[in-house]
C-alpha cells in the first residue's frame, strides 16, 4: 500500500511541475508578445504538427550547425536538439533578451548556445562560435512587420551564412517570407499547415549545391 500511495504522490508531483513549466513558458511568451507585438508571430506558440512540417526535409546526419531566429521559449528549440547530432550545435537568436534569459535557464545541453542579437549579424555570429555556415537557418519573424528593409537584409546575409546545399526555413502568416526567399534562394519549396493557430505557410528556401 506505501509503495502505491508513493507512486501516486510522485505522478502527482510530476503532473504539478510539468504545469509549473507549462504556465511558466506561457507567461514568458505572452509577456513578450505584449511587449514587442511587431518582433513576435503570433501569441499562441507553434503546434506540434507545424513543427513536425517544417523540420521534415534536414538532414540531420549532415547537420553540424543549426541556427534558428525568434526562439521565443524554445518551442522549436526541444525538436531540433531531440534530432542533433551530438557533436552538432545549436544557435538561437533573438532580440528580446527576456526570451534568452528563459532559455539559458531551462535548457542545460551543452550544444545549445542562445544569443542576445539581431539575426541581420547572423554572419558574425557563427563565426564568432567557430563555424564558417550553417547548415539551416529557421525563422518565425514576422517579416510583414519588421521595419522597411530588415527582411531584406535579413534574408541577405541568410544566403551568405547557408552552406551550399543547405536551407532557409520559414514560417509565418504572410506571403513575405517565401517572397523574399525567392529573391535570394536558387529554389523555394512551399508548405501550409492547417493544424496551427492561425494556420501558416512554410517555406523551404534551398542554396544549391556547389
Amino acid at each position: 500500500m506505501a509503495s502505491q500511495e508513493l507512486t501516486q504522490e510522485r505522478n502527482s508531483n510530476r503532473r504539478k511541475r510539468q504545469l509549473r513549466e507549462f504556465f511558466g513558458a506561457w507567461g514568458v511568451f505572452f509577456r513578450g508578445f505584449v511587449e514587442h507585438p511587431k518582433m513576435v508571430g503570433s501569441i499562441i506558440p507553434s503546434s506540434g504538427f507545424m513543427i513536425r512540417k517544417m523540420l521534415a526535409p534536414v538532414d540531420w546526419d549532415r547537420c553540424r550547425l543549426f541556427v534558428e531566429y525568434g526562439p521565443g521559449v524554445g518551442t522549436f528549440c526541444h525538436p531540433v536538439l531531440e534530432q542533433l547530432r551530438l557533436d552538432a550545435k545549436l544557435i538561437v537568436i533573438d532580440t528580446n533578451k527576456l526570451f534568452i534569459d528563459y532559455l539559458n535557464r531551462t535548457i542545460h545541453d551543452n550544444r545549445f548556445i542562445a544569443v542576445h542579437g539581431s539575426a541581420e549579424d547572423v554572419e558574425r555570429i557563427i563565426r564568432e562560435h567557430g563555424h564558417e555556415q550553417a547548415d539551416y537557418v529557421l525563422s518565425g519573424l514576422p517579416f510583414s512587420t519588421l521595419p522597411d528593409g530588415v527582411g531584406e537584409r535579413i534574408t541577405a546575409a541568410t544566403e551568405r551564412a547557408i552552406r551550399p546545399g543547405g536551407a532557409f526555413l520559414t514560417y509565418q502568416f504572410s506571403k513575405v517570407a517565401h517572397e523574399l526567399s525567392e529573391q535570394h534562394f536558387d529554389r523555394v519549396d512551399s508548405g501550409f499547415e492547417w493544424l496551427n493557430i492561425p494556420p501558416c505557410r512554410l517555406a523551404w528556401g534551398w542554396k544549391e549545391e556547389a
